[in-house]
Order: C-alpha cells, then sequence, then structure tokens
C-alpha cells in the first residue's frame, strides 16, 4: 500500500469519507423511493408539454420539511409547577410533569395546568338561619389542582361543580346556626366547618380539586332591616360597656369593702384584748389593795378616798363647797376662770 493510499485511509483503514451536502442527503434517500424519474425532462415536465409534476427531489424537500414541522409539533416542555395529562383518541393515556415530553400531534390531545397555583373562588347567598331569619353571606373558598387526571376527566366543569358545592355546604351550615351567631361570635366556626363538609363534597364528585381555605368575608342582614338590626347591634353593644362597667366597679369595691371589714375585725380583737387586759389589771391591783386592806383597813380606806376624789375633782370643770355654817353652796367656775386667765395670756 501506497502513501496516497494512506492519505486517504483513516486510522482503522477506511477512506476518507467526503462532506455529504444536503443535496446528496436528499439524493440518497431519493433511492428509497425507487431511484431516479422517468420520462421526465430536465426541468422536472412531461415529455409533451402537459401539466408540470413536481419532481420527486422537491417532494423529498417537502416530506422532509413537514416531518420537521410534525417533529417540533409533538415536542412541548413543562415547567415545574406544570402538569399535563395526554389522551389518545379520547381515551386517557399517561400524565406527564416537569421537562421535554413528546406527545403525537393530531392524535393525542393535551391538557395542562398549573397545579402548584391557589385558586379564589367568591360568592354571595341568601341564606336562612336555623331561628328563620334571613342572612346575606359572602364566602371566599381558596384552592388548588390536586389530581390533574380527575380534573380533566371526572368532571365537565370542575370549577362550576365547586361553587355548587359551595353553596350547598354553606346553606347546610348557616341552617344549623342562629342569625346572632352568624353575624357575630360564630363565623370562624361557620368557616371551619363549611371547609370540611366543602371537602367532602368535592371529593365524592372527584373534582380532583383541594380546599385550602375558607373565609366568611361580611354577613349582613336583609337591606328591609338593616336598620332595625343596627340598633339591636348598638344596644348588645351598649349592654356589654354596661356589664363591664358593673363588673369593674364590682371588682374594685370589693376589695376595698374586704380591707375595711379586716381593719374592723383587727380593731376589735385589739379592743377585747385590752379591754380583757385592764379587768385583768384591775383584778390583781384589787388583790393586792385588799391584802393592804386587811393589813391596815383606816389607811387604805384613807388613801382609796383621796384617790377617788383627786381622779374626780381632775376630770371636772365645776367645783361646787358647802359653806360650813350655812345654807349656799360656793359655785367655781374653773372652766371658766381658765379660759379668762388663757385670755389674759394670749394678750400679753
Amino acid at each position: 500500500m501506497n502513501r496516497d493510499n494512506q492519505r486517504n485511509q483513516d486510522p482503522w483503514g477506511r477512506k476518507d469519507q467526503e462532506d455529504i451536502s444536503f443535496d446528496d442527503l436528499v439524493k440518497k434517500f431519493s433511492l428509497l423511493f425507487g431511484g431516479k424519474g422517468q420520462g421526465s425532462g430536465a426541468n422536472g415536465s412531461s415529455g409533451d408539454g402537459g401539466f408540470n409534476f413536481p419532481t420527486k427531489k422537491t417532494l423529498l424537500y417537502i416530506l422532509f420539511g413537514f416531518l420537521v414541522f410534525y417533529g417540533w409539533m409533538c415536542v412541548y416542555v413543562l415547567d415545574s409547577p406544570e402538569r399535563a395529562v395526554i389522551l389518545r383518541f379520547g381515551e386517557y393515556h399517561t400524565e406527564t410533569g416537569e421537562g421535554l415530553n413528546f406527545m403525537l400531534a393530531g392524535i393525542d390531545e393535551k391538557y395542562q395546568e398549573n397545579v402548584a397555583i391557589t385558586r379564589r373562588h367568591s360568592q354571595t347567598a341568601n341564606m336562612l338561619t336555623k331561628d328563620e331569619n334571613l342572612v346575606d353571606v359572602t364566602v371566599s373558598v381558596q384552592y388548588r389542582i390536586k389530581n390533574l387526571k380527575d380534573f380533566v376527566l371526572n368532571v365537565r366543569d370542575p370549577e362550576s361543580s365547586l361553587r355548587e358545592a359551595t353553596e350547598s355546604a354553606l346553606r347546610h351550615v348557616v341552617g344549623d346556626n342562629t342569625l346572632e351567631e352568624t353575624l357575630t361570635i360564630g363565623r370562624e366556626r361557620i368557616a371551619q366547618d363549611v371547609s370540611s363538609r366543602l371537602q367532602s363534597y368535592i371529593d365524592l364528585y372527584q373534582t380532583g380539586l383541594v380546599v385550602q381555605q375558607v373565609n366568611i368575608e361580611k354577613t349582613d342582614p336583609p337591606s328591609a332591616v338593616k336598620e332595625a338590626f343596627d340598633d339591636v347591634v348598638a344596644a348588645r353593644e351598649d349592654k356589654v360597656k354596661l356589664q363591664n362597667e358593673a363588673e369593674r366597679y364590682g371588682l374594685s369595691i370589693v376589695p376595698e369593702a374586704r380591707g375595711q371589714a379586716y381593719a374592723r375585725i383587727k380593731a376589735a380583737e385589739a379592743y377585747r384584748e385590752e379591754v380583757v387586759a385592764n379587768a385583768e389589771g384591775e383584778a390583781a391591783r384589787f388583790d393586792k389593795l385588799l391584802i393592804e386592806y386587811q393589813k391596815a383597813p383606816k389607811v387604805t380606806r384613807d388613801r382609796l378616798y383621796i384617790d377617788a376624789m383627786q381622779s374626780l375633782y381632775s376630770n371636772s370643770s365645776k367645783v361646787m363647797v358647802d359653806v360650813e355654817g350655812g345654807n349656799n353652796l360656793m359655785y367655781l367656775p374653773l372652766d371658766k376662770i381658765l379660759e379668762q386667765k388663757k385670755s389674759q395670756e394670749d394678750k400679753e
């Protein structure tokens, strides 16, 4: 083997292939359909000058372009939160997720939805309460698609079914509550009950939806009685306000009364102890005086008399003196004398 032959061969002993153009590729592809055309001129027209038919080369270009376009139609891309259900000849075939996917265009049907997005539905309805009153309730439902296959195949209009199920659940729950509960304290509990009942309905329908949250946005009485109801609400608020004020006053006055009662009890106990102590002291003093009296009766008796008179005169502002040998009594107004003396001292 000479060097020229070696130059035309690759390292494995094969000859180097020249670059193949697109026209050469079409020509080779045309060999699969019967080789060269017969009875056609250089321009692809018939020899008798009749209608010009496209050449096989042109047909192959068209076929190749159609295959490229069809392949492009069969490929689709889904984002991470998106899912697609593929129906083949009208029947469920598969469910695809994010990334590059393939389907048979013209044969398969694709239903594509974002299953991560939270959707919202709101509606207002007139309801009858447990105590046979009418109330207008506005409810909002937040939901998303949980099962795309059920969402596409089981129900013709899942969102319409959701609206009907929401109204049915709301009527059932509001019908178990009074007007006052619906308008005031029971709204949160009503929303929770509606959410659980609504989820059971849509699961029964197999809609493929999941309820995330239900909110009672507004509850109003009918317009014909709204003014009267506002008056009732105002009166109820005044009642609560007065009750709170009374409770606050009670909480302030009761401890004060208890403190006064406790102080009086302690004062009474102290007085009792004082009286008992004084009585015990007097009894002990009397016992000692008795002993002294038994020793010297006259001296003890005179001493007791003098002490008694001293105690009496010291606490009296008036003194009556009996004049010996006469019928008149001398009156000494000590209080007046003391007042007069005090006024003179103040003037000086």
